[in-house]
């Protein structure tokens, strides 16, 4: 067992990049956060600058150590945490990008995908990879770079240049361009990546025309993925975890058993629930994939993804000015009774599950000339509990197993009465843990795991505490009423009828 009593976690995430320096208890000791800036070329597209991504992560890792006074002699191991879907392609010659990262958000694969949608590979793409056919996904982002970049297919046929998700990225700048990898629950989120046989799937790569020779090797969620160049941070750190952000999420907020189910409440709200050793597939537009893999080993989950939740109280503080701070929605939502009718539908870059609509956009309806700035505040808030009842419901349908309460995390999981109104809507107790940061905890647990630092899943389990509980209290009549509402102001901004 290594004699370093630290665990250093990356959290590169959509609006800005945390480091935090954990013992080995799971009790953050330092931290660091740089904002990120969003880019908008045009209506649907979200990017990303990679060198704000890399020099911001490089920033806050050297800040946290140097509260540490500046020792990375005692951090044992790094993990990272990373938003997933968003893509990057970069010369492997000098590690340098062709294009702004692809976020997550970004919807310019909506047409490729509806074509191939149309021509009938839906179920294909659902059997292997686990996922629906849409622009969320890394696959119609790649296919978009190569086909767009001048040269870029045929570099990347040649094998001159590396695809990989955020952390991929940072996995190949920390290492010094030694290393192309990524874990397997990034591999399981681009629409290339079949979960059964645990492999980039041939077939899913002709589909969207991408080369292999472009992809990162697949590792487990623990492993021996490289060692930060000594350069960076006066010696060499071992990176031993790598995941998703919300599946670290889950494993910090331990949902190591089925049924278990966490809500990560950021831009946007991903739901999780632990099914086991056996991939459920969704019959309710929710997408299968993976947990975790340790030992080669695969935890399935079912996920729901809700592309706008915190995004929507930002949206109210730097595009209407209608706050300065996310923490007054909280006030503002006290400040009334109710939201006076008004429903706020967050379809800034179209509505994610169970409606999978990339053509939908945001509305406020039911505005009066009663209405003011907290009833629209609420109803952003509200928002939230409502989409995240959308996916509960479709979990439900699917069969999961009914949890025994929600485990809560994220920014907004700091508003009591947010997490108050959320277990009205649900009729169901949320738990919100003593770590809010547990996307950062579940990347140090991971990195721990691999050294030692922790002997099991089981022990990992132990240090999950509640902090409070939120018990559900609103009638049903009115919690059925409220929701039905909602129903209907989504069904005014689809772009469909079903």
């Amino acid at each position: 067992m290594t004699a370093q009593p630290y665990l250093l976690a990356i959290d590169q995430g959509t609006t800005s990049t945390r480091a935090i320096l954990f013992d080995r208890q799971g009790v953050p000791q330092h931290s660091a956060q740089r904002e990120l800036a969003q880019i908008y070329p045009q209506d649907g597209w979200v990017e990303h600058d990679p060198e704000e991504i890399w020099q911001a992560t490089v920033a806050v890792c050297r800040q946290t150590l140097s509260e540490q006074a500046g020792r990375a002699d005692s951090v044992a191991a790094i993990g990272i945490a990373n938003q997933r879907e968003t893509s990057i392609i970069w010369r492997r010659t000098d590690g340098q990008p062709i294009h702004n990262a692809i976020a997550w958000q970004d919807r310019r694969g909506a047409e490729l995908c509806r074509r191939l949608t149309a021509d009938g590979y839906e179920d294909l793409v659902r059997g292997k990879s686990g996922l629906r056919i849409d622009p969320y996904f890394s696959a119609s982002k790649i296919a978009w770079l190569l086909d767009t970049i001048r040269g870029a297919r045929q570099a990347a046929e040649r094998g001159e240049l590396a695809f990989g998700t955020v952390d991929s990225f940072l996995l190949w700048r920390l290492t010094g361009g030694r290393v192309h990898a990524t874990d397997a629950t990034n591999a399981a989120r681009t629409l290339l990546f079949n979960i059964q046989s645990q492999t980039w799937d041939g077939d899913l790569l002709e589909l969207f025309h991408i080369p292999r020779e472009l992809l990162p090797e697949v590792h487990d969620n623990c492993s021996a993925f490289g060692v930060t160049a000594p350069e960076l941070f006066g010696s060499e750190i071992s990176i031993t975890g790598m995941a998703g952000d919300q599946q670290a999420a889950a494993m910090g907020q331990a949902c190591l058993q089925p049924a278990t189910i966490k809500a990560t409440y950021g831009t946007g709200c991903f739901m999780l629930q632990n099914t086991g050793e056996k991939p459920v597939v969704s019959n309710n537009r929710l997408v299968t994939t993976l947990a975790y893999r340790l030992e080669g080993r695969c935890t399935y989950a079912l996920e729901g993804s809700i592309f706008n939740a915190g995004s929507a109280v930002q949206w109210l503080r730097d595009g209407l000015n209608l706050i300065d701070r996310a923490d007054e929605t909280e006030t503002h939502a006290r400040r009334v009774a109710d939201t006076g009718g008004v429903y706020l539908v967050p379809a800034f870059t179209g509505l994610g599950a169970p409606y999978w609509d990339p053509a939908a956009r945001g509305a406020i309806l039911g505005l009066t000339r009663d209405s003011g700035i907290s009833h629209i505040v609420r109803a952003a808030l509200e928002s939230a509990c409502y989409q995240t009842r959308d996916l509960l419901t479709a979990m439900a349908r699917d069969g999961a197993a009914k949890p025994s309460a929600l485990r809560v995390d994220g920014g907004m999981a700091g508003n009591d009465w947010f997490l108050q109104f959320l277990a009205d809507i649900l009729d169901l107790p949320v738990a919100r843990p003593a770590t809010l940061e547990t996307t950062a905890l579940g990347a140090a647990f991971l990195a721990g795991l691999q050294i030692g630092f922790y002997r099991s899943l089981e022990d990992i389990s132990e240090r999950w505490t509640c902090a409070r509980t939120f018990d559900p209290a609103l009638d049903a009549a009115s919690r059925e009423r409220l929701y039905a509402g909602w129903c209907d102001a989504v069904r005014r901004v689809r772009s469909f009828d079903e």
